[in-house]
């Protein structure tokens, strides 16, 4: 195909992608969610676990076919807008992370996160790709994910794939501080942080060869292409899983290769279904998703945030006064009473799903693309 001919699967996976994020981000209770919305509790890889890699996956493809209008190399210029967009991102993931600033605690404050590993994602991938060809990229591809590998098993303790024992936390606490570490599994380990985007930088990379798969293929032999290869993968993280398991907050090789294999599955699904059967009637909601993609991401936790530590209810049960913030009034108040606990949760998060899209359908619609 030629360059400028576009697939609406790209704009559709990555669409997906987002309304998944939000999906398993928005919960109406954490208490209350089914299992393929749960992440998996250690290792593993529940459909849950393939939103965030898939992002990255798609990021990739992307990718290639911008950085192909402005040349493949490495200059000031590519430079100066690499480091923007990596700076910008960042700044937004710890924007969210701090707010409200006046109620955080800076001494303790989490550094990293999703928007964050997006950022020194797209920057270390971005100058991988513009200094190597091909052969370049796939052994870069290989070495992050061997090297994290190696270093996850040299430097972990005795079981070096646990949460208590793994490389990670060690590494981070050192450059992060261990006061700056998330703490949701219950000690200072954070899934998003420095050590594991090392093997996260595969990902994208691994987007980006397929996007040069994409550019090298004949519209009516992509499908079958994306099917084998992504098949071939999916094989391979499933045997290297027998020594290093699926593992999402290590971001492990294993799952790595498997997330990519999942994601060329589903592309070639949807350029079939899309791009070479015609069926795009249904595709709409995901494209709007996909053009403000990290935008509405980023404004769906500036909105969760707001709700739960901003907005405040105060009531009288009996003689004692109690508070209850937006986000859980928001659940109990309305969606409890229509649907009940658990489906009262899943359908909190398809609404919010349905109020994001509406703000980027009038983004669309205006022709408005906020580039994050």
């Amino acid at each position: 195909m030629k360059e400028s001919k576009r697939y609406l699967a790209l704009d559709v996976l990555r669409g997906i992608t987002i309304a998944g994020m939000i999906l398993v981000n928005t919960p109406g209770s954490w208490s209350y969610i089914y299992a393929p919305l749960r992440h998996a509790a250690w290792h593993g890889c529940t459909p849950t676990d393939l939103v965030f890699p898939f992002f990255l996956f798609v990021m990739g493809v992307s990718m290639f076919f911008s950085f192909s209008k402005y040349g493949d190399g490495l200059n000031k210029a590519s430079l100066v807008k690499i480091g923007k967009r990596g700076l910008l991102i960042f700044a937004i993931g710890l924007f969210l992370n701090s707010f409200p600033q006046w109620q955080t605690d800076f001494s303790r404050l989490r550094i990293m996160g999703v928007l964050q590993r997006i950022a020194l994602a797209y920057v270390f991938s971005s100058l991988i790709v513009l200094s190597f060809k091909k052969r370049g990229i796939v052994i870069s591809a290989v070495l992050l994910v061997l090297i994290h590998w190696l270093a996850l098993y040299v430097f972990g303790g005795s079981e070096p794939y646990s949460l208590e024992q793994n490389a990670t936390i060690p590494f981070d606490k050192a450059i992060l501080g261990e006061s700056h570490l998330y703490r949701g599994f219950g000690l200072p380990f954070d899934p998003e942080g420095i050590f594991s985007t090392m093997s996260a930088i595969a990902t994208v990379l691994l987007g980006y060869l397929v996007g040069l798969l994409i550019k090298n293929s004949d519209r009516s032999k992509l499908p079958l292409k994306l099917l084998f290869n992504g098949g071939i993968l999916v094989g391979a993280g499933l045997l290297w899983s027998l020594l290093l398991p699926l593992n999402k907050p290590l971001w492990t090789g294993s799952y790595v290769v498997y997330t990519a294999g999942l994601a060329m599955l589903l592309l070639s699904l949807l350029v079939w279904l899309v791009d070479i059967k015609g069926y795009k009637k249904w595709t709409s909601f995901f494209v709007v998703f996909g053009m403000n993609p990290l935008f509405i991401f980023a404004f769906s936790i500036l909105w969760v945030k707001v709700l739960a530590r901003i907005i405040k209810f105060s009531s009288i049960d009996g003689d004692v006064p109690t508070v209850m913030n937006g986000y859980t009034a928001l659940y109990e108040g309305v969606f409890v009473p229509i649907a009940g606990n658990m489906n009262g949760s899943l359908l909190f998060a398809l609404v919010h799903i349905v109020f994001f899209w509406s703000i980027g359908w009038v983004l669309y619609r205006k022709k408005i693309f906020i580039k994050v």
